[in-house]
């Protein structure tokens, strides 16, 4: 059973498994918002929040200290760790730039040539329209150098040396995407969840499929892939973004497709998607055919791939999900 990690707007949330779950809360009033796990160091999480910087624990949660020297910006919405590149991390903003650390975090340096790319001028939010992010950041397991960075709203753009240089969004790619993934055992697939629909490349990035066969909601937030088996994938969906985020009005459905398939519902053991805000996942390797899903009714674990799940049984703090959840990982029990 894995340990759990969960970014919400309160605090951060950290439930462990021994003979039963109990749950600690971390970085309250920080506004944690991103989560990224350095697997080359076993424990070490970092957790990127709204007005607070970025945090590091490297014991698996029970302490946390601010680290992130050199990041110019308060707000850190996205933050990744290349295992390829022996955990390189990458941070990213609110306004939109990308910041990198050889050093587990301690210091960064900002790779400029992202706001320097041409498409950079027509990105917004358009809740801010004054404004956009980073909203993920997917470094490439098998590649070193080969990092992908969803810009809300505006670009899917990458980079293959590391960030010294990058190339802009292409025709008929993803312009709105939320979450994207890689596989290790499928190099150069590319997987995006996008206001936009559900887009993969098989050419890391270069050119795009746009997948919307079998989704009746096709405005996607997470997406995860099997670890055991790159073409099971889940997407979470909705209709738009006011029912994607907020509890009070959520309506959001999980799906999955297999191969070339076209999506099918894949919400056996979850609650309807009436009153349900669009969740989040998160895999471990060593765990083949197992998602795990949080949503403002908890977390859910699937051990077949999608087909069924199950809600874990966790004493969670009262109230913990009412303003929705940001971000989950895990890590391997014993962490």
């Amino acid at each position: 059973m894995s340990m759990l990690v969960i970014a919400t707007a309160s605090a951060l949330l950290i439930a462990r498994y021994t003979s039963k779950w109990s749950v600690e809360e971390h970085l309250q009033g920080e506004s944690p918002e991103s989560l990224a796990i350095d697997r080359e160091h076993p424990g070490r999480i970092y957790s990127g929040t709204w007005g607070h910087g970025l945090w590091r624990s490297d014991d698996a949660g029970r302490r946390w200290d601010r680290v992130g020297g050199g990041i110019a910006h308060e707000e850190v919405t996205a933050v990744a760790v290349s295992s390829a590149d022996h955990g390189v991390v990458y941070a990213g903003t609110e306004p939109s730039a990308i910041f990198r650390s050889e050093n587990g975090g301690e210091t960064f340096a900002e790779l400029s040539g992202l706001r320097a790319l041409p498409s950079s001028e027509s990105w917004a939010f358009p809740p801010r329209p004054e404004t956009h992010h980073v909203r993920w950041i997917e470094a490439d397991p098998a590649v070193p150098g080969r990092v992908f960075v969803a810009i809300e709203a505006g670009a899917l753009v990458r980079t293959l040396d590391g960030g010294r240089t990058w190339i802009d969004r292409v025709r008929g790619g993803p312009i709105d995407t939320h979450t994207a993934a890689t596989s290790a055992l499928a190099p150069g697939r590319v997987y995006s969840a996008a206001g936009d629909g559900y887009f993969e490349s098989d050419d890391a990035g270069e050119s795009w499929s746009r997948f919307v066969d079998g989704l009746r909601h096709r405005y996607l937030v997470g997406v995860a892939v099997d670890p055991g088996d790159p073409d099971t994938v889940i997407v979470s969906a909705a209709s738009g973004p006011y029912v994607a985020y907020s509890p009070r009005r959520a309506e959001a459905y999980i799906y999955r497709k297999t191969a070339r398939r076209q999506f099918e519902p894949a919400m056996a053991g979850v609650p309807g998607g009436q009153g349900t805000i669009a969740s989040r996942f998160a895999t471990n390797p060593d765990e083949h055919g197992v998602f795990y899903a949080a949503n403002n009714h908890g977390v859910f674990r699937t051990a077949d791939g999608g087909r069924s799940w199950k809600a874990l049984e966790i004493p969670w703090p009262q109230g913990a999900f009412e303003r929705g959840v940001d971000a989950l990982v895990c890590l391997p029990s014993g962490g």
